[in-house]
């Protein structure tokens, strides 16, 4: 595919290796002529000097016919400018990285909708979201924010003890606008049906407002022994996103930060959280904070070798978990010798949900969800698509799909078997990889 990346820096020069290496085509755009230089001679790509929001520039690049435009400068404004004009000039999709939370805010401002562009991507959101997933093994696989974050799909293992082990889908009776998407069983993965029952040791995946997937989990997972402690350092943007996403959960959160003026942001921002003005980096900190009895330990502090070293501190003092944000490669063999049990790399983050996006007709994203082949793709309703024409109930869709999720207009719901898709919706299909070609063409644009 042909992909224009906007933006030389750290992120875009990862990035465009990694697409180099799975032979794409890349241009790669930035003001600094040095870096452009650099890049050219380290990587097979079309190297340009020059601004990215400028049109002159955008068309030198050919944006009027490449696949996907990233966006991942340094500025959040360039970045949501130029991806617009390359959406406005051709570019089949558009990415914009952005840094402020301000920007990825639906209820302040639907910045996305009125740019133009297909996705807004926040490295310190990715980063949070990985350390979440493994915080919450084994009572929560995975965790992904699909239609603009708007609908959470979250999938569990169920618990023996449980109480709604043992009975089928239909009879646990599912609160509206929660359905469970898909079954993996030993290793096989299927979607769900109305018929199936839930078996011990089942990972099911859970879809609908996060309130009441939280609802429907805690039927699925029992009695979990009381809140996992979880002391974060750092509370940055990354510190900030993951407090939010653990806090309304199973977890007891704490969050250190140098800083008395951000701890006074973080705790206005946060309503279940302890925010703690202290140096997380310092040992006798730790000791304080009684890291040594906490079930989880995070460091996502703005520097690799501070956050090291505080999980390597916080595993010595007794942490039964460790993990920490490490952003340089050549650290990355270091870690699991050092006894930390999970590292995140921010930009290897920012790669993988990359990759979803390079997909071709109204496909927007591809997200595989834990087990097996089952993946769920973000498929736009083009003009009189045939989807159009007939209820959900009606529609021929591949045998083993479901349409888990609808975006229209400024909102997300999870639709019943009634509703009709419309025009410039955006749904999300849960289905087996293998039959994503037979589903797609619904959706395209009819004669």
């Amino acid at each position: 595919m042909r992909v224009v990346i906007l933006g030389a820096g750290t992120v875009g020069h990862s990035v465009a290796a990694m697409l180099c290496r799975e032979r794409h085509s890349v241009t790669v755009i930035d003001t600094n002529a040095e870096q452009i230089k650099h890049i050219n001679e380290t990587l097979d790509v079309r190297g340009l000097a020059g601004s990215a929001s400028q049109s002159s520039v955008l068309f030198q690049a050919g944006i009027s016919s490449v696949d996907l435009c990233l966006a991942v400068t340094g500025d959040d404004e360039v970045n949501l400018v130029s991806a617009s004009m390359a959406r406005a000039m051709g570019a089949r999709r558009a990415v914009a990285r952005v840094y402020a939370p301000v920007f990825r805010d639906l209820s302040t401002f639907d910045y996305q909708r009125h740019f133009g562009i297909d996705r807004l991507l926040s490295l310190e959101h990715l980063s949070a979201m990985e350390l979440a997933r493994a915080i919450r093994h084994p009572g929560s696989v995975v965790v992904e924010n699909l239609a603009r974050g708007e609908i959470e799909v979250s999938e569990v293992t169920a618990s023996p003890k449980a109480k709604l082990v043992g009975k089928t889908l239909r009879e646990i009776g599912l609160p509206k606008g929660v359905l469970i998407g898909s079954i993996s069983r030993e290793g096989v993965s299927k979607i769900a049906t109305a018929e199936d029952v839930i078996s011990p040791g089942d990972r099911l995946t859970v879809i609908g407002a996060r309130q009441s997937v939280e609802d429907v989990k805690s039927g699925l997972c029992g009695d979990r022994g009381g809140k996992t402690g979880v002391v974060i350092i750092g509370g940055g943007e990354t510190g900030l996103h993951l407090a939010r996403i653990l806090e309304a959960q199973r977890f007891s959160v704490t969050l250190l930060d140098i800083d008395r003026a951000r701890c006074d942001y973080l705790a206005t921002m946060l309503e279940e959280t302890t925010v703690v003005n202290s140096d997380g980096t310092r040992r006798a900190t730790l000791e304080e904070e009684r890291v040594a009895n906490t079930d989880v330990f995070v460091a996502c502090t703005g520097e690799d070798e501070d956050n090291i070293m505080a999980a390597v501190e916080a595993r010595d003092l007794g942490a039964k978990s460790a993990m920490a944000i490490v952003g340089r490669p050549d650290y990355a063999q270091v870690v699991g010798k050092l006894g930390i049990d999970c590292a995140v790399s921010p930009r290897q983050a920012m790669a993988k949900q990359i990759m979803g996006y390079l997909n071709s007709g109204p496909v927007v994203s591809r997200t595989p969800l834990g087990e097996g082949d089952i993946v769920a793709l973000e498929v736009e309703v083009e003009r009189d698509a045939p989807v159009t024409k007939e209820i959900i109930a009606a529609l021929h869709l591949p045998k083993q799909c479901l349409i888990a999720a609808v975006t229209r207009d400024d909102y997300a719901f999870v639709p019943g078997a009634k509703d009709q898709l419309r025009a410039g919706d955006t749904i999300v299909a849960l289905l087996h990889d293998r039959d994503a070609a037979e589903l797609t063409p619904l959706f395209e644009k009819g004669d």
